[in-house]
């Protein structure tokens, strides 16, 4: 989560704070309000990412509604391609977020690494990553996007996300602009979907041919370009490939493809593993069915059952609910 500026390796072990249920590691990430150290939780063993934000600087830089905003959307979502919050913990000086470690670093990375991707890989990689939810990012792309040890997909970055309410249109202009669609450069309304969609067929685009559709270094030149739908297609795209993105970078967004149109598309459906298949759970559904064997597990550790139970169902964060979240999203 470098939304603030971070720059990314670092080998620091220092102890910035005393968190007694985690044993602190590497610093993946420094920014101008904290940094991002990952860390073994003490009663699974599994590795975590917490971001360490300073509450003084949050507040210097007016970014404490921001950083409100993205706890609040990512504790509501629960999906499998979603980065998911476990806990978070509040000291005098620091807020610190406990989340899923992107163990095999970011998209970008993995395309600047890997150069151009065959398109069976690259759409996997976009069917985790376009997936129909209420809440709009507005930052989309591969940086925020990180990996897994499996290399699956989890959507990070929520700091310039919002909710989707019905009738309500948003305005502000956000995001990168290489990745932003023409109406969030224009400072045009806009619903919300169509904006992420934009960003999702650049992303598509990058997979596919290791560079960005729209990208010069003069930006009035780039503003142009993007406004214009202005952009050229390589020759080895095949067929179903080049028409989706071609459905997705359309300049008025009236006329661009959907998210329920994307999953029917003949490229989206081919190979679409089963539990892409079908929409996801609703979120207070799959939250509210609880795994007995990791609930088994849990109180093996010393926990009780009964308040554990509880404490799920209430959506409680304590250190017994963190364990069981933990240990069912490592269960595989």
């Amino acid at each position: 989560m470098d939304d603030d500026g971070s720059s990314h390796g670092g080998t620091s072990t220092d102890i910035d704070v005393f968190l007694p249920n985690y044993k602190l590691g590497k610093t993946l990430g420094i920014g101008s309000s904290g940094k991002v150290k990952s860390a073994d939780h003490v009663l699974t063993g599994h590795q975590v990412a917490i971001k360490i934000l300073n509450r003084e600087k949050i507040k210097n830089s007016k970014l404490e509604e921001k950083v409100r905003r993205e706890i609040k959307i990512l504790t509501l979502l629960r999906h499998p391609h979603i980065i998911r919050i476990y806990e978070v913990i509040e000291t005098p000086s620091d807020i610190c977020v406990v989340m899923e470690c992107g163990k095999s670093g970011e998209l970008f990375d993995h395309i600047i690494k890997k150069g151009r991707l065959q398109e069976d890989k690259a759409r996997k990689f976009f069917q985790q990553y376009c997936h129909k939810n209420m809440v709009v990012h507005r930052d989309l792309k591969p940086e925020n996007v990180l990996l897994d040890s499996k290399y699956n997909v989890k959507i990070a970055d929520f700091g310039l996300s919002n909710i989707i309410r019905n009738g309500q249109l948003l305005k502000t202009s956000c995001g990168s602009p290489n990745y932003a669609a023409p109406e969030v450069i224009s400072g045009k309304p806009y619903a919300g979907p169509e904006v992420d969609i934009w960003s999702c067929g650049i992303t598509l685009y990058a997979l596919l041919c290791v560079a960005l559709p729209f990208d010069d270094t003069n930006m009035p030149n780039l503003l142009k370009k993007i406004k214009g739908g202005i952009y050229t297609l390589p020759s080895h795209l095949s067929d179903g490939a080049r028409d989706l993105i071609l459905r997705m970078l359309v300049v008025d967004p009236m006329k661009r493809i959907t998210i329920p149109e994307i999953r029917q598309h003949p490229w989206f459906q081919a190979h679409l593993p089963s539990y892409l298949a079908v929409p996801p759970p609703d979120t207070m559904e799959q939250t509210n069915k609880m795994d007995e064997e990791i609930l088994m597990k849990v109180i093996q550790m010393g926990f009780d059952g009964n308040q554990l139970i509880e404490s799920l169902g209430n959506k409680v964060q304590n250190e017994a609910t963190v364990a069981y979240y933990l240990l069912l999203d490592n269960r595989f």
